[in-house]
């Protein structure tokens, strides 16, 4: 038995016999092909505050999977005990998403649980459409403005004729 012999096609180093490779290496100096810039990690801004007994949470930016949505539950979540109230402001949201909207309705149910009141405050056209799409503002509390959202904490006036 004689073995066969090693043709050139197989090599034995790693390096490749294709010259693709330092193609791309050459159009990595291109801007399509460098690495995008790092972002800000977190599109999303939160801002509490205190009108009297009321707590409100003013949102700036994006609520979307991941980390926005996530700091945003869990800094509302830390105001959600017995008797509490507070106020989500979303004037400042510009984008939401299905995982945003998922926590929408999360935070109204730990509220609910936690006996807290929770209301939505002036959200903007464009989330106002996607809550209304989703039937989300037949179940949540929303407010047309962040005065009427308080007002709505005020515990209606009894006439005293009745």
């Amino acid at each position: 038995m004689l073995p066969k012999p090693i043709h050139k096609r197989l090599s034995t180093s790693m390096q490749s016999t294709e010259t693709y490779w330092q193609l791309w290496a050459r159009l990595g100096c291109l801007a399509a092909f460098e690495e995008p810039q790092k972002e800000s990690k977190l599109k999303l801004s939160l801002e509490v505050r205190n009108c009297g007994d009321v707590i409100v949470v003013h949102c700036q930016g994006r609520i979307v999977f991941r980390d926005e949505a996530l700091s945003l539950s869990q800094m509302a979540s830390e105001f959600l005990h017995d008797g509490s109230k507070v106020v989500l402001d979303l004037s400042g949201v510009n984008f939401i998403d299905s995982a945003g909207l998922g926590e929408l309705v999360l935070l109204h149910t730990r509220a609910h649980c936690e006996k807290a009141e929770m209301k939505y405050a002036s959200p903007s056209p464009l989330v106002r459409q996607v809550l209304g799409l989703t039937n989300l503002d037949s179940v949540l509390e929303i407010h047309p403005s962040l005065g009427d959202a308080l007002a709505a904490f005020q515990p209606a006036e009894a006439c005293a004729d009745c």
